[in-house]
């Protein structure tokens, strides 16, 4: 039985196919802006600096 395959995976699978070298340029690419270690550290100061922000915050200001 031949399980569905959408137009997109079968044009992605074509074409990591025919340029082998896109996989690794994407490994690359996702290294630069998600696989990111992050510090905890920084991260609870950066939060804990924030104002919160009133409700609604375009009546009230004179």
């Amino acid at each position: 039985m031949d399980m569905y395959e959408s137009e997109h995976t079968k044009f992605m699978r074509e074409l990591f196919n025919k340029r082998p070298e896109l996989a690794e340029k994407q490994k690359e690419a996702r290294a630069i802006w998600w696989d990111k270690k992050l510090d905890k550290e920084e991260r609870k100061r950066f939060k804990d600096s924030s104002i919160s922000q009133k409700s609604y915050v375009y009546f009230g200001q004179k």
